[in-house]
């Protein structure tokens, strides 16, 4: 019975492989940095103080995980919030990118009217700082809504204590969901075919996805040294992880945004 019932060896990452292969392919383009020079420039100014906040913060984390965690979540989050508003568009994904590329191209269009002009190039520049504050004062609720409940499932899962350290594993996956959702739901919004992407691991690689997936990869490795016997105070849960997840988010924006921008994932 165990024969039949037991899958061949390396059947699951083929099987993996064989569900990507006939999934259709990404309709959604990758999200482009704001053409501004301060959008520009504070993309790698807001990775630069991430890690800096996040080493600065880390004896404190190590010394006293929960209300360190606790402490650490709105400055995260004005930082992500920041980044969002300042460098990315407001929109829905693939939709988003059409529409800024059809206002590119009227206000190239309108050589005639100065005013005209003024108005399109405030649309191209990701729908005005207004809207992007807000939809990234929308999407930092939403992560934490979302994504919190969802980060702590699959921690769980993935082997964090069941029985203790509870609120240490919650507030780890606030911060996870904070790292990961602001960037993503600024950007995609409620575009289903842009979730469906992320869900199945299909979207194009920008700054936004290629951070969401160092978070995931990051925390994923920062599991490694627990169980070592270092016998190092910063050894316990859920520090590695979160420390993990701090370095992938910031590998991972970088990567994603310049180094692997535009291919995909490949299982095979």
């Amino acid at each position: 019975m165990s024969a039949s019932t037991t899958p061949p060896a390396g059947s699951v990452p083929l099987a993996a492989a064989a569900v990507q292969k006939h999934l259709q392919p990404s309709t959604t383009s990758p999200i482009e940095v704001l053409p501004g020079s301060t959008s520009q420039a504070y993309t790698h100014i807001h990775t630069a103080l991430l890690l800096v906040f996040y080493y600065l913060r880390f004896n404190d984390l190590v010394a006293d995980p929960v209300p360190t965690l606790l402490d650490t979540l709105l400055p995260l989050a004005v930082l992500q919030i920041s980044y969002a508003a300042i460098c990315l568009p407001a929109g829905t994904g693939a939709g988003a990118a059409t529409s800024l590329s059809k206002a590119s191209k009227s206000a190239g269009a309108s050589t005639g009217n100065t005013r005209r002009k003024t108005q399109q190039g405030s649309k191209s520049d990701g729908r005005g700082l207004g809207t992007r504050i807000s939809t990234s004062l929308l999407a930092t609720i939403l992560s934490l809504a979302l994504g919190t409940p969802l980060l702590t499932i699959i921690l769980v899962f993935f082997g964090a204590p069941v029985t203790t350290h509870s609120a240490h594993t919650l507030l780890c996956a606030a911060h996870m969901a904070l790292l990961a959702g602001i960037p993503l739901v600024h950007a995609h919004g409620v575009d289903t075919g842009a979730w469906r992407d992320v869900a199945a691991a299909l979207m194009t690689l920008d700054e936004p996805f290629g951070g969401a997936v160092g978070v995931a990869v990051g925390a994923w490795l920062g599991a490694v040294p627990i169980p070592l016997d270092w016998d190092r105070e910063w050894q316990k849960w859920p520090v590695t992880i979160l420390t993990g997840a701090y370095i992938g988010y910031a590998v991972g924006k970088a990567a994603g945004g310049y180094i692997f921008r535009g291919k995909r994932i490949q299982f095979d």
